[in-house]
Order: structure tokens, then C-alpha cells, then sequence
């Protein structure tokens, strides 16, 4: 309870984070606070003509009329939920030393200040499924009543994030390599991840490493739920719960123990 209040306390300052990160940093550019919306709608249309319309990629077994766009469905559920992992974690990681000015100045959580970037990319994450609902209408595709469960994935999916990042942001304060090795693995971490590739393809034995992601099972919760119109798999994703809880339970521990330290590092 005393976070939250701490937390609310600091609520201006988060919003006033996110502005910056979602417009504030385009306000130099022709086209200014539109790039917010036209970056998701151009990633979109990239993936439905490239996929769909030049390579003729697809899935079968979802009906003639829709089959031309499967494949894009497929990518496009997965990458939407991977950029906003990606950039988030990326963005909290560096986010005391980013901020090393503003904290050593102004008395601000450093339990909040993560949460900026991951309001921001979140914000941006929903632009983007609603251009790609907008997407699937145009096309026929059907929207079910399980699009309700999207948003308790996209939750459990940001505070998995919150948790790493925050424990990675608290270490890299003191091991620098920690920026450069996220920056490396990240790449590493989507290729590990059936985004681009269906996961049919993989031997047996990958599919069961593979399952041990906690992207996978994010990304495979999204298709399920957008793609195949059926529920997720809940056991993966209660295994997925009790790691978000003990990261955000280890990275708020070696905060506390570690704040006044982390502070006069910067």
C-alpha cells in the first residue's frame, strides 16, 4: 500500500515522462505527434503487402476468402507484442543512467520512473491493434468476444517487463555491460521466438525449449486469442505469473537495498 501511494504521489511526473517519450520527441519533425500513429500504421501495411500481397505467404485451413491474409495475422499479432516487449525492456534498462541528471536533482521514485517508457510503448501498442482491427474487418476476418482477454495478456506481458527491466536497470548502474548485452541479446532473444516462423516447423525437442520463453508464451496467448479464436494456454501462462512475481518480487528487494548506494553512483 505504501508504494502505491508513492507511487500515485509521482503520477504527474510519469505522465509528464510519457508525453515526452510518446510526442514531445517528434515535436521537432514536419509531421510532429502524427508519427505516434503513423508508425504502427506503416508497420502494419508493410507486413500486409510485403507477406501478403507480394509473397503470397499464408496459412491455410481459415477459408479461401481470408487465407491471401493469414500468414500476415500471424506476424503481425507477433511482432506488435514483441516491439512493445523490446522496446520497453530496452528503455527501462537504460533509464537511470538515461535520467542520471534528473535523479540526482529531483527527489523521484526510482520505482516509477519505468513506468513512462512502459505507458508510452503500451500507448503505441494499442494504436496498433486498433489499425490492425480495423485491418481485419476490412477483410472479413472475424473478431471475437476472446479479444477481451488481449488486455489481461498485454498486463500480465508489462509487468513481466517492468520486473526485468527494473532488475536490469538496478544492475547496470553498477555492471555497465549490462546495456550492451541486452542491446546484443534482444535480437538473439526474437530470433528464439516463433514471430517470424511457425513453430510447427521446429523439432520436439526445440518446441519444448522454446516453450520455456516467456515470449512464446505471450505470443502464442495473442494468436490464440486473435488468430485461432480459442483460449490460450492458461498453465503456460500461470507459470509465466509466478516468474513476473518473483522478478518484481528480487528487483523491488535489491532496490531497496541498494537506493541510496544507486543514487550516489550516478
Amino acid at each position: 500500500m505504501q508504494m502505491l501511494r508513492r507511487l500515485q504521489h509521482q503520477l504527474p511526473l510519469v505522465m509528464l515522462l510519457t508525453r515526452q517519450e510518446l510526442i514531445d520527441r517528434h515535436k521537432s519533425s514536419l509531421l510532429g505527434r502524427t508519427w505516434t500513429l503513423l508508425s504502427p500504421l506503416i508497420n502494419i501495411l508493410v507486413f500486409v503487402l510485403i507477406f501478403s500481397t507480394i509473397m503470397g505467404a499464408r496459412l491455410e485451413g481459415f477459408g479461401a476468402e481470408v487465407d491471401q491474409y493469414t500468414y500476415s495475422i500471424y506476424l503481425i499479432s507477433g511482432i506488435l507484442a514483441w516491439t512493445v516487449f523490446a522496446k520497453s525492456l530496452s528503455a527501462i534498462t537504460n533509464i537511470f543512467m538515461d535520467r542520471a541528471g534528473m535523479i540526482t536533482k529531483v527527489n523521484v521514485s526510482l520505482r516509477a520512473l519505468p513506468f513512462a517508457p512502459l505507458l508510452s510503448e503500451a500507448i503505441v501498442y494499442l494504436i496498433g491493434m486498433a489499425f490492425f482491427a480495423v485491418f481485419l474487418l476490412l477483410i472479413g476476418f472475424p473478431i471475437s468476444e476472446l479479444w477481451l482477454g488481449v488486455p489481461l495478456v498485454l498486463a500480465l506481458q508489462l509487468a513481466f517487463t517492468y520486473g526485468l527491466g527494473l532488475l536490469l536497470a538496478v544492475l547496470a548502474v553498477y555492471i555497465k555491460d549490462i546495456r550492451e548485452a541486452v542491446a546484443v541479446l534482444l535480437p538473439v532473444w526474437f530470433w528464439l521466438t516463433p514471430i517470424v516462423y511457425v513453430d510447427d516447423i521446429i523439432p520436439p525437442w526445440a518446441r519444448e525449449v522454446i516453450a520455456l520463453n516467456p515470449l512464446f508464451q505471450f505470443v502464442d496467448a495473442y494468436r490464440a486469442l486473435i488468430l485461432y479464436q480459442q483460449m490460450p494456454n492458461i498453465a503456460g501462462l500461470a507459470v509465466i505469473l509466478g516468474v513476473t512475481l518473483t522478478l518484481l518480487y528480487v528487483a523491488l528487494w535489491l532496490l531497496n537495498r541498494t537506493e541510496r548506494d544507486l543514487r550516489d553512483s550516478l
